[in-house]
């Protein structure tokens, strides 16, 4: 009983992000951008344990950002008005999601800075000589 319990969690879970990823824009790009990153990681051959600080920053930032969908949805379901507490609401999560952005890109500038400035000489010295 409890493994059934368990999986449909699982699933119900899934969908969740599923859904996100069909109805939010926003999610789309994060999921692009984690994949060009990850890919990028790959061509500039990071460490494996600079790679678990990307994959931390990727998990935050998608995260933050299927948390910020749930409370637009909560606040579209308790009211259709204007009020200042939804905006409240919605500008916070917003604000959670931008904070988590923010983090993934100074983690980006630490890990890829370096890697990327040297192969970017490298191609140049091929190409001009």
């Amino acid at each position: 009983m409890r493994e059934t319990r368990f999986w449909g969690s699982v699933q119900h879970a899934c969908y969740g992000i599923v859904h996100a990823l069909k109805t939010q824009r926003n999610m789309r790009i994060h999921v692009l951008a984690a994949l060009l990153v990850l890919l990028a990681a790959w061509w500039l051959e990071i460490p494996r344990s600079d790679v678990l600080l990307v994959f931390f920053a990727i998990g935050l930032v998608i995260t933050m950002e299927l948390m910020n969908t749930a409370v637009e949805a909560v606040v579209d379901l308790v009211t259709s008005e204007w009020r200042e507490q939804a905006k409240m609401a919605k500008d916070t999560a917003a604000g959670a999601v931008l904070l988590a952005a923010m983090t993934a890109v100074v983690i980006g500038i630490w890990v890829f800075g370096l890697p990327l400035a040297d192969k970017l000489a490298h191609l140049l010295k091929v190409i001009t000589h």
